[in-house]
C-alpha cells in the first residue's frame, strides 16, 4: 500500500494518506487571535487539507482537541457544534496541554477515511 505525504517539511507531513485513511499533523491558528478566532482557523484548514486528500469533514473518524486552557472548552465548542456536520460526528477527545507556543489557545488532530 503505497503513502503520500503532502506539504513534506524537514519535521512532518501537513497530511499523509495510507490506503483510504488520512492522517492530518495538529493544525493552529494565528496565534494572535482569540479561541473562536483560533478554533475557526483550525477548522478552515483540516476542511482545505481534507478536500487537497479527496474527503471532507463528513468522513472524519477521530479528533483529538488540545486546549492550552479548558476555561476555553465552551467557546471552542461553540465553533466546533456549528461547523460539525451533525449525523456525522467524529469519535472525539478533548484535553488541557501546553501547546507549542504560549499564544496557541487551540489545535486539532485529525485522522479521517477516503471515500
Amino acid at each position: 500500500m503505497s503513502i503520500q505525504r503532502l506539504h513534506t517539511g524537514p519535521r512532518m507531513s501537513q497530511a499523509v494518506v495510507h490506503g483510504n485513511t488520512i492522517y492530518l499533523a495538529g493544525q493552529v491558528g494565528n496565534p494572535d487571535s482569540d479561541i473562536t478566532n483560533q478554533t475557526k482557523e483550525c477548522l478552515e484548514k483540516v476542511d482545505a487539507l481534507l478536500a487537497e486528500c479527496g474527503s471532507s469533514k463528513e468522513n472524519i473518524l477521530s479528533t483529538t482537541v488540545w486546549l492550552a486552557d479548558m476555561k476555553d472548552f465552551a467557546a471552542m465548542n461553540a465553533v466546533w457544534d456549528a461547523w460539525v456536520p451533525q449525523g456525522h460526528t467524529p469519535g472525539r477527545a478533548c484535553g488541557e496541554a501546553k501547546l507549542a507556543t504560549p499564544d496557541y489557545l487551540v489545535e486539532f488532530i485529525v485522522i479521517a477515511a477516503k471515500p
